[in-house]
């Protein structure tokens, strides 16, 4: 039995062809060139997001090699204090001490001890009369400059009628529970407590 037993003309060969050429063509867009296009866009998408990455590796690796370059000039030039180990508070007050000998008159009072994780933070008020304004400024540097880290924050200054300059400041020594005892003045950890 036969279903088709004509001749096709020429005019339904061309279009026999021509149908077969489209479809080929959707085979080849769907199956080929689609997905081809879609791996390019992919790796054009990553390729941006690896370049974003590096970027701002690079903006990493330039502060960090500023923040270097300040640590090395801070070193050279002697004014990196380091965190003592806990209790270090009789080398702190002996600093005070020397610090403020040539003062008119001071007086230092020491808060509690803050304790978070392994950072000890042992805060003080400090107030200090000296003669004038570049005494003071003095001082103020070498507590910020010395040895033992410690940090000014508030402050207040006078100067009265004879140029006598009177300042109270709010400041902080830094230690470290590495390589430190514990005794009975440690307080918690207030990092644990949070978690």
């Amino acid at each position: 039995m036969k279903i088709m037993s004509r001749n096709f003309t020429t005019a339904e060969k061309i279009l026999i062809v021509a149908l077969a050429l489209i479809l080929v063509g959707l085979a080849y867009y769907n199956f080929v060139d689609t997905p081809v296009r879609q791996s390019i866009a992919s790796s054009e998408a990553e390729t941006d997001m690896l370049q974003t990455e590096l970027d701002a590796a690079q903006a990493r690796l330039s502060y960090l090699q500023g923040v270097q370059k300040n640590i090395d000039d801070l070193k050279s030039q002697g004014g990196l204090g380091w965190m003592g180990s806990y209790n270090n508070s009789n080398v702190e007050v002996k600093f005070l001490n020397d610090v403020l000998a040539d003062t008119l008159k001071y007086s230092i009072n020491f808060a509690n001890v803050v304790r978070t994780g392994d950072q000890i933070r042992r805060n003080f008020t400090l107030q200090f009369t000296t003669r004038d304004y570049a005494e003071a400024q003095s001082i103020l540097t070498r507590l910020l400059e010395g040895e033992n880290r410690c940090l000014v924050g508030d402050m207040s200054c006078s100067i009265d009628g004879s140029g006598q300059v009177s300042l109270t400041a709010t400041a902080t020594f830094y230690e470290t529970m590495v390589g430190g005892t514990p005794d009975a003045g440690l307080p918690a950890d207030s990092a644990a407590a949070n978690r």
